[in-house]
């Protein structure tokens, strides 16, 4: 068995908690928001026969926040099960706080939040991976978690 120095050691350790690229983190967006569109057309479906089976209106206000509420669940037990969407795990990236620690519920919200606060501000939040000496976004930095690249599976 060969034992490793300690540069060698410092080197795998970090090849193993790499950030991934913005390119990569875009991808994986792309494909959790097209999983996410899916499970919000579902929970449409289900609360349209409450509704008379008519559209909503934008005076009911209950609507977005119920798919605003949908999206939270869907992310956060993700976040909190495994820190992986279906879309971070075909793309190899995992959601860890800091330290890395799993997700907490707690930091699940806190991240969701501020990623909306991201896009809201013509994802400016998104961009900063581009600038970032650590690749972490605001959303990122806000709510004490990073991406890591996951190990591959055995």
């Amino acid at each position: 068995m060969t034992k490793l120095t300690p540069k060698q050691s410092k080197n795998s350790s970090a090849a193993r908690a790499s950030a991934p690229g913005f390119w990569r983190c875009m991808a994986a967006i792309v494909y959790d928001a097209l999983l996410l569109l899916a499970v919000l057309f579902l929970a449409t479906a289900l609360l349209l026969p409450f509704n008379s089976g008519q559209a909503f209106t934008s005076n009911q206000i209950f609507f977005p926040v119920y798919l605003l509420a949908i999206s939270f669940a869907f992310y956060g037990w993700f976040w909190t099960h495994g820190g992986q969407t279906l879309g971070l795990r075909a793309w190899k990236i995992k959601i860890l706080t800091v330290d890395q620690k799993p997700l907490s519920w707690r930091h699940a919200l806190l991240r969701f939040c501020a990623a909306l606060l991201s896009w809201t501000v013509v994802g400016c939040g998104f961009l900063w991976l581009m600038v970032d000496k650590n690749q972490r976004s605001w959303h990122d930095h806000l709510s004490k978690t990073a991406l890591f690249m996951s190990p591959p599976d055995k």
